[in-house]
C-alpha cells in the first residue's frame, strides 16, 4: 500500500509539470507564443481599428500589417488602409486571394496567398491622408495600424485646388483658342 501511495504524488507532479518529452514541450511552446502574439495583436490593437471614426465629412479606413522590416509593416499596413477607403469611396481595387485548406483527422492546414494592387483608378483619392498610427513590437516583427481619412466635399482642400488649377489651365488654354476664332 505504501507503494501505491508513493506513486501517485509522483504520478500528480509529473501530469502537473506537463510533458517531459523536451521536443513536445518546445513545441507547445511555441504555440503558446504564437497564441500570444495574437492576443497581444488584438489587445493593443487601438478602437479604431475595429470603430473607425464617423463623419459627414470624411471617410475613414483602417489597415493593419506585421513586417520584419518596419518600413514594409508601414507600407502594407498603408495599402491595406488606401484599399479600403478606395472601395469605402466606391472605387474598385484590384485584388486576387488564393487559399488552400486541407483537413485531416490530425491536423489542419491552410495557405494562403493575397496579391493586391492598391491603384484606385476610378476614383480620385487626393487628399488622403494618415490620421493616426501605432506601431507595436511582435516578437521580432513589426505590427502597424493604421488610420486614414479621406475628406469629402469642401472638406477636402486638397482636391478642391486639384480642381481649381485644372480648371485655370483650361481656361489658359481656351483663351488662346478664342483670340484664335475672334481673329478668323
Amino acid at each position: 500500500m505504501k507503494k501505491t501511495l508513493l506513486l501517485i504524488p509522483i504520478v500528480a507532479i509529473l501530469a502537473a509539470c506537463g510533458t517531459t518529452d523536451p521536443y513536445q514541450k518546445r513545441a507547445d511552446n511555441e504555440r503558446e507564443r504564437q497564441e500570444r502574439y495574437v492576443e497581444k495583436a488584438i489587445d493593443q490593437a487601438p478602437k479604431w481599428m475595429t470603430q473607425p471614426p464617423l463623419s459627414n465629412s470624411a471617410v475613414y479606413e483602417a489597415g493593419s500589417a506585421v513586417s520584419a522590416d518596419f518600413s514594409m509593416a508601414d507600407i502594407k499596413a498603408k495599402a491595406d488602409a488606401y484599399g479600403k477607403i478606395c472601395m469605402a469611396a466606391g472605387g474598385t481595387v484590384s485584388q486576387r486571394t488564393k487559399i488552400y485548406r486541407t483537413d485531416s483527422e490530425r491536423a489542419s492546414t491552410e495557405m494562403s496567398e493575397m496579391a493586391m494592387r492598391t491603384s484606385c483608378s476610378t476614383v480620385d483619392l487626393t487628399g488622403v491622408e494618415v490620421k493616426e498610427i501605432k506601431r507595436v513590437a511582435e516578437g521580432t516583427r513589426f505590427r502597424v495600424y493604421v488610420l486614414v481619412a479621406l475628406p469629402t466635399g469642401d472638406a477636402n482642400i486638397l482636391r478642391r485646388a486639384k480642381e481649381e488649377a485644372k480648371e485655370r489651365q483650361f481656361a489658359a488654354g481656351r483663351r488662346d483658342q478664342a483670340f484664335k476664332e475672334l481673329d478668323n
